[in-house]
């Protein structure tokens, strides 16, 4: 931008995404840009961190040409010596004034900027400093506000929001790089045709993110009416990008295309991958793997979209347990942008490198883990519920935890959660966790009890909230029946510590033994480092980016902390709190959580 003309390619992208790093634009950036495009477009540029293409580009003024990549040297020659020439006119962008609105105009879009900024971004104190900064531009002019950038930008490299976002920004680009699996000189094999068996809320967000990805699918359904619903699902998810203007009608048309519906396996003769999305039943998963041995080539990755199930016991009666592997993806699944690798002592290298080729084709950010009940997310977010419930049960307030949790960061609470998941996926997944770590499971009946009473979250309109015809949720007195019911059957009493929680103890007594499971995830070797861990919580299950991530976030705390607080609530409260042997190791040293293994028990 402090060029005097600059010349792009049509598919060129150009933006200013500092503020995803928790900066702002540096080198006079927040002062060229509204002076290029009007305060308003350079606001929304900044501020979302969306760039623009090379054509919208020409049209906004950022760009004086837009020509083809062949001929992109020669027009910046020929435009130079234009310039020379006095053809082309000489613009210092540092001073242009006409994309400028006058002083009260521009105030008002600042203002409203600053406004939807609060609004979106509560936490966050770096946008608002981009505003400012354009702010002294346009009341002082260009000079003392260069001053002001660069003392901003030097305060904010400094602040913990910026380390935070940074070390996002470096995790997600490492997540995957795997020891031993991608460091083989592997080469993914080339997959054109996937297979999906069950065309459910997550079969069908599935194939509409291959087909995003011009994948051809074949979706297959036990029925005609299934496999209707299934399609119809499909319609709808591309549907809505066509609403948005986000898809031509030309383009939805082309995409359907690539989806053929079926009832039977005649069809998976030839295709190269399939991902089973059917109800979490253990026997049904084995007889499907068991038919697509038969039916599918031998190069075919057989893949589990399970999110709980032991792929070994998916897996046990077949003889190609060297081309299992879960492809577990999050709901909704064309939305969500993380992918879940889950990986057995017996799957192939080549199959793991080919999966995360597919992941990242779909655009999907690959995390590799190891086999074990609820894989990596679900496993460390399985005491996220349970915390809230033990919670509630001594006298805390449901809707002032949720509140409490979403003011730290979080999409939502625990239990507004649990109304969207559905208490029946609830009970479903708590009974995993009860079966295989019952020594540390909170068990309340309260869900159940509910359940029992028609209530199962926001399918049903009625679940810890009440949900009207728009999906609004609203507190619902009832509630408190339950909660005294379930008391009554855990034999617990109303604390007055409990009732009276401050918004940091909830915040602690939520996410520490989240933190703990994280720890055993890490140190039984199912996560292959603490950054995976980081990017696992936060896209798969909303933790707040600018706070680096789980574990990243508990080393702000600081283990010896962690540990004292998780040690005090387990002398009082039992073994749901009690901290891990290794929580315990590294805070006897006072070490870092994130810190490498130093002999990896890897259990991939």
């Amino acid at each position: 931008m402090v060029c005097h003309a600059r010349i792009s390619t049509p598919t060129a992208q150009l933006g200013l995404p500092e503020l995803q790093l928790g900066l702002i634009p540096g080198f006079g950036g927040t002062q060229r840009l509204p002076r290029l495009v009007g305060l308003a477009k350079s606001l929304e540029m900044m501020l979302t961190s969306k760039p623009v293409k090379g054509e919208e580009a020409l049209g906004l003024g950022l760009v004086d040409a837009v020509v083809s990549s062949h001929e992109l040297v020669n027009a910046a020659r020929q435009w130079a010596l234009d310039i020379l020439a006095r053809r082309n006119p000489w613009v210092a962008t540092l001073y242009k004034t006409d994309k400028i609105e006058p002083l009260g105009e521009a105030r008002q879009i600042l203002n409203f900027a600053r406004a939807q900024t609060r609004k979106r971004a509560p936490n966050l104190k770096h946008p608002l400093v981009c505003i400012d900064v354009i702010e002294e531009g346009i009341v002082n002019g260009p000079k003392p506000a260069l001053y002001k950038e660069v003392e901003a930008f030097q305060g904010l490299l400094k602040s913990d929001t910026s380390k935070s976002l940074i070390h996002i920004f470096f995790a997600q680009r490492g997540t995957s790089k795997v020891p031993g699996i991608t460091d083989r000189g592997l080469v993914p094999r080339k997959v054109k045709k996937v297979a999906i068996l069950g065309g459910g809320l997550m079969g069908s967000g599935i194939a509409t993110a291959l087909l995003l990805s011009n994948y051809t699918v074949i979706l297959k359904e036990v029925n005609e009416k299934f496999l209707e619903a299934g399609i119809g699902r499909v319609k709808a998810n591309l549907g809505s990008r066509v609403k948005k203007g986000q898809m031509t009608r030309e383009k939805f048309e082309k995409t359907m295309s690539l989806l053929r519906g079926v009832l039977d396996f005649e069809s998976f003769r030839d295709v190269d991958m399939v991902i089973e999305a059917v109800i979490e039943n253990v026997s049904l998963k084995q007889q499907i793997f068991a038919d697509l041995e038969k039916y599918c080539p031998p190069h075919c990755i057989l893949a589990s979209n399970t999110s709980t199930i032991d792929l070994n016991l998916i897996g046990k009666r077949t003889k190609s347990q060297d081309r299992i592997i879960g492809a577990h993806f999050f709901s909704p699944a064309h939305i969500m942008p993380l992918l879940e690798i889950v990986r057995t002592e017996h799957t192939s290298p080549q199959i793991i490198v080919d999966l995360v080729d597919v992941g990242k084709k779909i655009k999907k950010t690959p995390i590799i883990v190891g086999n074990c009940t609820g894989f990596a997310v679900n496993r460390m977010f399985f005491p996220y519920t349970q915390a809230g419930l033990f919670l509630v049960e001594r006298g805390a307030d449901v809707y002032w935890i949720d509140r409490a949790i979403t003011k730290f960061g979080m999409p939502m609470g625990p239990f507004r959660l649990a109304d969207l998941v559905g208490f029946g996926v609830a009970i479903a997944t708590g009974s995993q966790f009860i079966e295989n770590f019952p020594e540390r499971t909170y068990k309340s009946m309260l869900i159940p009890i509910m359940q029992e009473d028609k209530r199962a979250g926001e399918s049903t309109r009625k679940g810890f909230y009440l949900y009207d015809n728009k999906r609004k949720a609203n507190p619902d007195p009832e509630l408190k029946m339950y909660i005294e019911k379930a008391r009554s059957i855990s034999g617990v009493a109303v604390d007055p510590k409990f009732v009276k929680l401050s918004e940091k103890d909830i915040v602690e007594m939520i996410f520490f033994p989240v933190v703990n499971e994280a720890c055993r995830v890490f140190a039984e070797g199912i996560a292959v480092k603490a950054s995976d861990i980081d990017i696992a919580a936060v896209m798969g299950m909303g933790f707040p980016p600018y706070r680096g991530g789980l574990m990243f976030w508990a080393d702000s705390l600081g283990s010896k902390y962690i540990y004292s607080r998780l040690e005090e609530w387990s002398n009082l409260y039992g073994g749901f709190f009690k901290p891990c042997a290794f929580l315990a190791e590294r805070a006897a040293k006072g070490a870092p959580l994130s810190a490498p293994l130093e002999m990896g028990k890897s259990r991939l």
